[in-house]
């Protein structure tokens, strides 16, 4: 006989209290990192803040963009500013898994005796950069992607655990895919979000012109402590959501599925697979980690809707006569919303 654990409770005005408490002092720290990013980055706020929500939900982004536009110095000063150990790894399509996870080597020592060491690969970092993933083969993006869902590598029958936190920036460029392996379905999914990177306004580009050019550049400062963003990631599960927010994100999700009962529908007859629970745990983690970023202790609506394409639109296809139309994604994306507005 199976055993069904109750509901969580609601928190106590106790809980609430110290949630709150820790909360004043998380918005400290996240607005002092903001700003020291913004040192750094310029004229990709949006961007910034979206990475930082993905960080502090406790999960994995993928950053799609042209070459350019400060993929690769977002990621380096966010591992400064966070303090966590950040590396890099360029993916290409003769990388192997063993480069990414690490080998076992055998080692003789000083009396004759030999014996297998392993020796970790970039993996073992705390943020790991992956550049350009869909230039590396199946297997090895499959070997990183397992190690994003189960946190462990496995080398030899023997499983190795990663750092924590533990978070993978990967970037794609959106417009040269010859000679690339565009990530499975399944392992996009294992992204919280897909973040676009656009070009920089006039201003910022001139900022970016004046600042990055001369003798003396702006470095980044260490704000916050691995455990202190552990903490964080913490916080943001216990942040209260309402359950008209709750309502909002399953309302929002289950509209972008397909539906065979509701042939006739002009949006749904559109989608071929849409977002399955796992959206919906996205949201519900990173509503609240947009209101912590943005100085308020809990989420809005509004936060599902400026949340829907970052967490909808790799999580989702159109049938081939919605693509042949000239449909997009992100044009469904926006008419599912407009059902919440």
């Amino acid at each position: 006989m199976s055993i069904i654990s109750p509901p969580p409770t609601s928190p106590s005005e106790t809980d609430l209290e110290a949630i709150a408490e820790l909360a004043e002092k998380a918005l400290e720290r996240i607005t002092a990192a903001k700003a020291d990013v913004a040192r750094i980055i310029f004229g990709q706020e949006k961007v910034v803040d979206l990475t930082l929500v993905t960080v502090l939900a406790g999960g994995h982004g993928l950053l799609v963009g042209v070459p350019g536009l400060a993929k690769t110095k977002l990621v380096e000063t966010l591992g400064t500013v966070l303090g966590l150990d950040a590396r890099r790894i360029q993916f290409t399509p003769d990388l192997m898994p063993s480069d990414i996870l690490g080998a076992e080597v055998m080692e003789q020592s000083a009396d004759g005796g030999r014996a297998f060491r392993f020796i970790q690969g970039p993996i073992f970092s705390q943020l790991l950069m992956a550049d350009e993933i869909n230039r590396a083969s199946p297997r090895t993006q499959s070997a990183l992607l397992q190690a994003m869902q189960e946190y462990h590598v496995t080398v030899a029958g023997q499983a190795y655990n990663l750092p924590r936190p533990f978070h993978v920036l990967a970037t794609q460029n959106p417009l040269e895919q010859e000679g690339t392996y565009p990530l499975p379905e399944a392992q996009l999914d294992r992204f919280l979000m897909q973040i676009d990177v656009h070009y920089p306004d006039m201003e910022a580009e001139r900022r970016i012109l004046l600042e990055t050019t001369g003798a003396h550049q702006a470095e980044p400062q260490t704000t916050m402590t691995p455990d202190e963003l552990i903490k964080y990631q913490q916080l943001v599960r216990q942040m209260p959501i309402g359950e008209s927010v709750v309502d909002a994100i399953l309302k929002l999700v289950r509209a972008a599925r397909p539906d065979p009962e509701s042939a006739g529908d002009p949006v749904k007859d559109m989608i071929a697979w849409g977002p399955g629970p796992r959206a919906s745990q996205a949201l519900m983690l990173t509503v609240r980690a947009r209101a912590l970023v943005e100085g308020r202790l809990a989420p809005s609506v509004d936060d599902v809707l400026a949340l829907a394409e970052p967490i909808l639109q790799h999580r989702m296809a159109l049938t081939f006569a919605a693509r042949a139309d000239g449909h997009t994604v992100r044009d469904i994306i926006r008419r599912v919303k407009e059902t919440l507005a």
